[in-house]
């Protein structure tokens, strides 16, 4: 399992892209988990899953998310219309 914190936070696009494959290619050829902290879109988007939080609780969920629906949630985290946090399995 692999932890990263606001992993692109300091990162200039190219290198950011860069981390952000190497993530991918730790979930995909080498069977790794990662769990990811960002407020990043474009990050977010590279996930298979996306929760999100706010004030400390599960406030939505996102599978395949793109940049646009990240970025969409992520602008009305605090919105109850924008939560989905019914629709996530028990267990995430």
């Amino acid at each position: 399992m692999i932890f990263a914190d606001e992993p692109t936070g300091a990162l200039d696009t190219r290198s950011a892209r860069d981390v952000l494959r190497l993530l991918q290619e730790a979930v995909r050829v080498h069977g790794r988990t990662v769990v990811m902290v960002t407020h990043d879109p474009v990050a977010a988007s590279y996930a298979d899953s996306v929760l999100f939080l706010a004030d400390g609780r599960l406030a939505g969920h996102l599978n395949a998310p793109t940049v646009d629906e990240v970025a969409e949630r992520l602008a009305h985290l605090g919105d109850r219309a924008h939560s989905d946090a019914h629709d996530v399995p028990a267990g995430v």
